[in-house]
């Protein structure tokens, strides 16, 4: 979708630093960053900290950290995406907790105008005027109690400011949903701050928005019930409508609600777990999108020039961990080698494993193939490290037995020893195990599958000659001799 707009476009992040950056807030933003980047607008990130209580500086830095892993880059913000000590943009401050000045004096007109008052309503009363409403059937609402006092209660001390709210009806035209009504006779007067120094999030969204002179909001359909509040406070403070678009939710496979092993954890553990960036930023935009044809991996730049709003569908998005996992495999088999080894030399150092980068590019080059994540190499390789204990039975192919099993491992043995260490290379390898399977008329099988085992200790693992040939002659006839001895 390209706007036509006498304004450029200006999206904005807003999130809140109360918690770990998630997947969902990463969608979020990447939908704003494409948005902006295809349009040839900017992309604000806000921090919006109002919540002095659960707001914490460890979040926000993780904020911070998850949109440069991803390469999410913002062009106005507390921050620059550079460097964590240089602001950058025209509107700030970009944290609403240094912007207390500037939402008193809107808060202030509004209670000059009469399109907000103070409300002196304790928690105990409105929990009993709420009680109260539900028992006669009706929706509860706060009841205006407080709209009309000339004078304040004796003896009590406002509570919060409440927002005038117009009962009417509110329409506006999702870029996604397409038209939307609210009927607001059934919303009350809002709180909009506990006190002048201290907005909620509607009032200071609203604000904010202005200011920073924010053309499109785009975020999640949660948030839908906020906008017509969002509008009419934008209308009562004289401010421009802004354009919506919200994004269907996140689902797990059944159409539940995203559980909390996905939704709730921090998005840096993907980069924890092995996976890619670049793989991520394109199992995020899949979640709701659809590109014009069955194409499903894309680069950023791809994204950028593609990217159009009309091809978000409505419906929930489905969050299939097989899906990105395979996506993430999809980028590993596009990786050099060398490429390769610099991204997982830090998951090797993780484990204390300790290798020349010679022995791990050979160990890429034959399990590249099945690693869906970096951290995959740990566990698909530990066996040329450490040979772990295994039941011998698993040494026997098929409809074989412990004898000709043994027989067979014994011949290998010999035939191994008598080669050089220079020829402990796949090919050569191949050739000697072809001439036992021809000399004993053997089954291919019957051959190379414990052979395969008694490298590896395993029933899954590569060719047993690309296993030999990286640990040579003398740890290969080894962990033979060990499998020998495990069928005696």
């Amino acid at each position: 979708m390209d706007i036509n707009t006498q304004n450029k476009v200006r999206v904005r992040f807003a999130p809140s630093p109360t918690g770990h950056f998630h997947i969902g807030g990463a969608r979020v933003a990447l939908n704003n960053f494409l948005f902006a980047r295809h349009n040839n607008g900017k992309f604000i990130l806000r921090i919006e900290d109002t919540d002095p209580e659960r707001s914490k500086k460890e979040f926000e830095k993780e904020i911070y950290e998850s949109l440069r892993w991803l390469g999410i880059k913002w062009d106005e913000g507390p921050v620059s995406f550079e460097n964590d000590n240089q602001k950058v943009g025209e509107y700030g401050p970009y944290r609403q907790s240094e912007r207390r000045e500037i939402y008193k004096k809107y808060l202030q007109k509004l209670l000059d105008e009469k399109k907000a008052y103070w409300c002196y309503c304790t928690k105990e009363e409105l929990e009993a005027q709420k009680n109260a409403m539900i028992a006669d059937g009706l929706i509860p609402k706060y009841p205006g109690h407080c709209r009309n006092l000339t004078n304040p209660p004796l003896n009590k001390k406002p509570q919060t400011i409440r927002f005038v709210m117009p009962e009417t009806k509110v329409e506006f035209k999702d870029l996604i949903r397409g038209k939307l009504v609210f009927d607001t006779t059934q919303f009350g007067d809002i709180v909009i701050a506990k006190d002048l120094e201290s907005p909620l999030y509607n009032f200071a969204a609203v604000v904010d928005d202005f200011e920073m002179k924010i053309t499109h909001v785009i975020r999640g359909e949660d948030h839908i019930s906020n906008t017509p509040k969002q509008i009419l406070l934008q209308r009562a403070l004289g401010f421009p409508e802004l354009i919506y678009a919200h994004l269907p939710l996140i689902l797990n496979p059944d159409r539940s609600k995203l559980s909390k092993r996905f939704a709730e954890v921090s998005l840096l553990s993907y980069k924890e777990e092995g996976y890619l960036p670049e793989a991520l930023i394109n199992f995020l935009i899949l979640l709701g999108w659809h590109p014009k044809d069955d194409k499903e991996i894309f680069s950023l730049e791809e994204l950028i020039k593609e990217f159009d709003l009309n091809r978000v569908q409505k419906a929930g998005a489905i969050f299939n961990e097989e899906k990105l996992n395979w996506i993430n495999s999809k980028y590993i088999k596009n990786l050099d080698l060398n490429e390769l080894l610099i991204k997982v030399k830090p998951f090797f150092l993780k484990e204390n494993i300790i290798a020349s980068d010679d022995f791990i590019l050979k160990i890429l080059k034959i399990e590249k193939e099945r690693m869906k994540t970096l951290k995959d190499i740990i566990s698909l390789s530990k066996f040329f490290f450490e040979l772990e204990d295994y039941n011998p039975k698993i040494l026997i192919w098929k409809n074989g037995t412990l004898e000709k099993t043994k027989e067979i491992l014994e011949k290998l043995y010999n035939t191994l020893q008598l080669l050089n260490e220079s020829d402990f290379e796949k090919t050569m390898l191949f050739n000697k195990l072809t001439e036992i399977i021809n000399l004993g008329n053997y089954s291919r099988g019957e051959v190379f599958w414990p052979l395969r085992v008694a490298l590896s200790g395993r029933e899954s693992s590569p060719d047993p000659t690309e296993i030999a040939e990286i640990l040579g002659k003398e740890k290969s006839l080894e962990r033979i001799k060990i499998a020998i001895n495990k069928l005696k």
